[in-house]
């Protein structure tokens, strides 16, 4: 199957392959890029663990010069994914959540309490999920400096316009509500909506899968919020084809 792979780099390259490894055919379109901002005061003074919910703070906090001290630090990390770069980083207590960042507000009241000092959110400038707010609910300080900014695609890439409007694609991988409305927008923006209708868009959550109802798709959602499992849904997809 023709898979349209947007996740920003460099997890497109890796999911790339994975869907090659697969016998799938991987089209390259990432919807957003990573920047980083290795300046940021990480203000870990009497911080209780660090909070987690991307691979892509990791990679910014690893040309970090507060690197050091965080490593000596506890770390809960959204899902396995993350938890798993979190160890490759260095870091020697790691707790895994769930998948989501509710799951892990949930998580994190549950093992730690808020007396035994502040968290701190290594965060994206954008958040799918307020985990602040949330855990301020509980009675937890949550700091979280900013360590990256995921910027919006202006345009697919030239191969994968063509195939979109050749209606040659197969499926698409969408991992996030933000990337799916940016998704949606560029097919506004290059009348492409008609012809991409064919497609079937592989979601990692019910809310990625809202984020693409106003086109009409139709949609796949992932039994629980892990890429294995929308991996697994399009080899369901192309077995049954």
């Amino acid at each position: 199957m023709r898979i349209l792979v947007t996740r920003p780099e460099p997890d497109a390259a890796e999911e790339a392959g994975k869907l090659a490894a697969r016998g799938h055919h991987p089209v390259l379109a990432p919807l957003l890029t990573i920047e980083t901002n290795t300046d940021v005061p990480l203000q870990l003074d009497g911080v209780q663990a660090l909070l987690v919910t991307s691979r892509n703070a990791l990679r910014a906090l690893a040309a970090h010069r507060g690197l050091g001290v965080a490593l000596t630090l506890p770390l809960f990390a959204v899902g396995e994914t993350t938890a798993r770069e979190a160890l490759a980083l260095g870091f020697a207590d790691v707790t895994a959540g769930p998948g989501t960042g509710a799951a892990l507000a949930k998580l994190v009241s549950q093992e730690l309490k808020p007396e035994q000092g502040p968290l701190v959110h290594l965060a994206g400038e954008t958040l799918a999920f307020d985990l602040r707010t949330a855990l301020a609910s509980e009675g937890f300080v949550v700091r979280q400096p900013v360590l990256y900014r995921a910027v919006p695609a202006g345009r697919f890439p030239a191969e994968a316009l063509s195939r979109l409007k050749a209606g040659t694609l197969d499926g698409a991988i969408l991992m996030s509500p933000r990337t799916a409305r940016i998704f949606a927008e560029l097919l506004a923006r290059h009348d492409a909506v008609t012809q991409a209708r064919g497609l079937v868009c592989y979601c990692l959550s019910e809310a990625v899968a809202e984020a693409l109802t106003p086109l009409g798709f139709a949609v796949r959602v992932a039994a629980h919020p892990r890429e294995e499992e929308v991996l697994a849904l399009v080899d369901s997809e192309a077995a049954s084809s």
